[in-house]
């Protein structure tokens, strides 16, 4: 896909992976409508990436507001080349003492944002594909933590193995309809992330920028071409 004059949406675009995702795709001459909660970030990131990028403040967990979103998205292009769910958190600790709440809202963010934003977006992509021959691109951002369960992120595991067995039934189910969908699984990056979730993160993370170029790399990919998953890690972790 030539990502030039392509829309794009990026979900958790108020920083972060979301952020960078962001900046590298307008580099490329996409317009990217990025989703977050967080309006005043939203309208910071805009005036730094300018015109190709535009903030609407949405809350995936919410079927009315994702709703809302696209429709607003629609409206203005008509069209949306490439979905990066992106967004996700975690809130990590005992198994015994992981709250109610903390459970919910992992559910409701890191699955049912993911399955909100492409329902809202397969009728239209399955629409291009009639009439192009090829629909779109689906993104799932999902973790390391998706392949291998470890201690005191049990809640955080089950999101993200979940996640992975989402993406892998969904590529599946939409390949005939010129759909791409692909999932990534990566490791300790340097974000926010950790200073939210109250774990440490190791000494030697990756950073934004290497997974944003393998974004544009999947991407960019021919259409006949499909990289369904992607693992990542640093190679020395502990420096």
């Amino acid at each position: 896909m030539n990502l030039e004059g392509k829309v794009v949406v990026v979900t958790g675009a108020s920083a972060g992976l979301g952020a960078h995702f962001s900046e590298t795709l307008v580099a490329k001459g996409s317009k990217v409508y990025g989703l977050a909660r967080r309006k005043a970030k939203l309208d910071e990131l805009s005036v730094q990436l300018g015109p190709l990028f535009r903030g609407i403040e949405c809350d995936v967990s919410s079927e009315a507001s994702v709703k809302e979103a696209f429709d607003s998205i629609m409206s203005l292009e008509g069209r949306i080349d490439v979905l990066v769910n992106n967004a996700g958190l975690g809130l990590f600790g005992p198994a015994d003492e992981v709250t109610v709440d903390e459970w919910d809202i992992q559910m409701n963010v890191n699955l049912k944002g993911v399955f909100l934003c492409t329902k809202a977006v397969l009728p239209t992509m399955k629409k291009q594909n009639e009439e192009a021959g090829f629909g779109g691109h689906i993104v799932n951002i999902a973790s390391v933590a998706g392949l291998l369960g470890n201690p005191n992120i049990s809640t955080y595991n089950v999101t993200k193995f979940g996640l992975r067995g989402y993406s892998d039934a969904l590529f599946k189910e939409v390949r005939q309809d010129g759909i791409k969908v692909s999932c990534f699984y990566p490791g300790s990056i340097q974000t926010d992330f950790f200073d939210k979730a109250g774990l440490p993160i190791s000494a030697n993370p990756m950073i934004p920028e290497h997974l944003s170029s393998s974004l544009v790399h999947v991407l960019e990919t021919p259409d006949n071409y499909l990289i369904t998953e992607i693992v990542m890690r640093p190679l020395r972790p502990k420096g």
